[in-house]
């Protein structure tokens, strides 16, 4: 009996060992809103290959929008694929660089064909006016509602554990 209660007892041991573990083993691939100087996930949304997403702020200049489009690729990477514009000031481009194209319609500008690969990007949360806002599948989500304003953020595609996914915000439960 007491054989089978040491049984019992490793068995109960080992299985509680084996989901404390894999707790802290990354399995949902995310688009994440790192505070970059401690590596902590803020907010993030699932993601897949080919799932698309734009960055929409106004700009501090201009005082106009500037929407940003990206794409999640196979390697866990961020595509540019588009930028869109209303003014020409200062900051904003005014040329495509090669393979691009640069087209004005209904008084935007647009730079598409845009195939710039990064493995992240930094971004600093607007504290006045610019209202950094993520906008997904039709959905858009002000950053401000789960990123302090003036927070420098690093946005990356990578997979997260269920600490990080508890700990954090996903934008899609937050509409």
């Amino acid at each position: 009996m007491a054989n089978k209660r040491k049984k019992v007892c490793i068995s109960l041991l080992l299985i509680v060992f084996i989901a404390i573990i894999s707790m802290f083993i990354p399995y949902k691939q995310s688009l994440v809103f790192l505070q970059t100087e401690q590596n902590e996930v803020l907010c993030y949304l699932p993601v897949a290959p080919g799932d698309r997403f734009k960055i929409k702020y106004l700009h501090s200049i201009h005082l106009s929008d500037v929407i940003e489009s990206y794409e999640v690729t196979k390697q866990q990477g961020i595509r540019q694929y588009e930028l869109e514009y209303e003014d020409f000031a200062i900051g904003m481009p005014s040329e495509a660089a090669e393979g691009e194209s640069f087209v004005n319609e209904n008084g935007k500008y647009y730079i598409k064909n845009m195939r710039r690969d990064f493995p992240y990007f930094d971004l600093r949360v607007g504290k006045v006016r610019a209202n950094h806002t993520l906008i997904y599948k039709n959905t858009s989500f002000p950053l401000a509602h789960a990123i302090e304003p003036g927070t420098r953020v690093r946005v990356q595609v990578r997979k997260i554990n269920m600490i990080q996914e508890l700990r954090g915000v996903n934008i899609l439960d937050a509409k």
